[in-house]
Order: structure tokens, then C-alpha cells, then sequence
């Protein structure tokens, strides 16, 4: 089993190209395994590829999508698509836990999606992620020049940064918590000894553009403090 982000991966922000999407699909065949397409990001962006579930006529994808992301962290309302013996094995275990999902949210998410405001919230607030993106990373630039983002996004939620070489990324973490700003180290998105010092930075959690500027002055206020 291959599990993987491939359109706009967390933390990095990276989306796999339509070449390197049938590469996978073709290693996985080979191998014979499944691939698990976690699609979180889906509705982040309107210039995304298309899932690799839709280029996979062979069972090989188990594809998951979810609206928490889009409409609220209290929407876990998701879709799963499988093809052949995937597909029967999931049935089957989900005949009972597909029941658990509160009727009145389901209810409300499928009235939600079948009417027009669906579109217009997508499109505000894929406008929105631009422009918080493009916020964040101009203040990273401007306050925190010795960090290095990894990529600019096409969307999505977070930014990935690399520091230099001899920071400290935990106690920049602590640091950063104690002048009350929030950041995820890089060494938990890595399955074993990551290359280096990283840090991963959302901006979709921000209640305005002014709350972002003032949390990259705390962060690098704490980066400079465990220099």
C-alpha cells in the first residue's frame, strides 16, 4: 500500500504532475498494491489536476475525500471511492460505521453542496487562500529573510520553510508557543532524521491579514531569542 498526497501536500504544499501521477499508478500495478489518494486539499485551489482516481481503470486507487477542510473543521462528512476487491472490503466494513455519522450533518452538508451558494463559497474562499498566502510569505521575506519556503503553493493551507542549518527547532517551536504563536516543527513530518531544521506555517487559521503580519514579528521576535 502507497498512501500519498499528491495535490498539495501537507506541510510541503507540492502537487504531482500529470507524468509523475501515471509513474505511480504504473510502480503500484507492478507491485501490486493499492494506492490511498488522500485528496484533503481538493477544494483548496481551482488549478489542481485531476485525482489520480479518475486516470486508474485498474482497482489500483482508493481515493479519499473530505468537505472538513472547505466548510468547517465540525463538518467530518468525507467520500471514499474504490474500484473491484478495494471497493467490497470497504463496503463491508463501513455497513456499520457509516452509520455513526450524525443524519441532521449529513443532511445539511448534502443541501449545502446541491445549492448555489456551494460555488460562490468556493470561489471566495479559494480567492481568500491567495491572498493569505501571498500575505504570509511576503512577511516571511521581510522578517524572516533567513528562512527559505520550499515552494509557493497554488493553494491549500499551509507554507513549508526551511531555517538555517543551525537552528534549533524545537526550542524555536517552545519559543514561539511562549510569545504565542503557533507553528509545527518539521521533524513530525518526517518518518525518520529529517535533512534539516523546518518549520510548517498555516495561514487558513488567521481571523485577518493583519493577525498574520503580527504572528511572522512574533516568530521571528522568537527566532532571534534562541540565536
Amino acid at each position: 500500500m502507497f498512501l500519498c498526497q499528491p495535490t498539495l501536500q501537507n506541510p510541503t504544499g507540492a502537487t504531482l504532475t500529470h507524468e509523475r501521477r501515471e509513474q505511480v499508478l504504473q510502480v503500484a500495478r507492478a507491485a501490486g498494491a493499492f494506492v490511498i489518494e488522500d485528496d484533503y486539499a481538493r477544494y483548496l485551489s481551482d488549478r489542481t489536476p485531476p485525482p489520480m482516481v479518475s486516470m486508474d481503470a485498474h482497482g489500483t486507487v482508493v481515493y479519499i475525500c473530505s468537505l472538513t477542510k472547505i466548510l468547517s473543521p465540525s463538518a467530518r462528512v468525507a467520500a471514499v471511492i474504490a474500484r473491484g476487491p478495494a471497493s467490497h472490503r470497504l463496503r463491508a466494513s463501513q455497513l456499520v460505521e457509516s452509520f455513526f455519522v450524525a443524519r441532521p450533518l449529513q443532511e445539511t452538508v448534502l443541501e449545502f453542496v446541491e445549492s448555489p451558494g456551494w460555488r460562490r463559497h468556493l470561489a471566495n474562499v479559494r480567492s481568500e487562500i491567495l491572498v493569505r498566502r501571498d500575505t504570509l510569505a511576503a512577511e516571511l521575506a521581510a522578517r524572516l529573510p533567513e528562512a527559505e519556503l520550499h515552494l509557493l503553493p497554488k493553494g491549500g493551507m499551509h507554507l513549508w520553510v526551511r531555517l538555517p542549518a543551525e537552528t534549533d527547532e524545537n526550542a524555536l517551536v517552545e519559543a514561539a508557543k511562549r510569545n504565542g504563536v503557533l507553528v509545527s516543527p518539521g521533524r513530525i513530518h518526517y518518518p525518520s532524521e529529517p535533512p534539516g531544521p523546518r518549520l510548517r506555517v498555516t495561514h487558513i487559521a488567521a481571523a485577518h491579514l493583519a493577525e498574520l503580519a503580527e504572528g511572522v514579528r512574533r516568530l521571528a521576535q522568537a527566532l532571534a531569542n534562541t540565536s
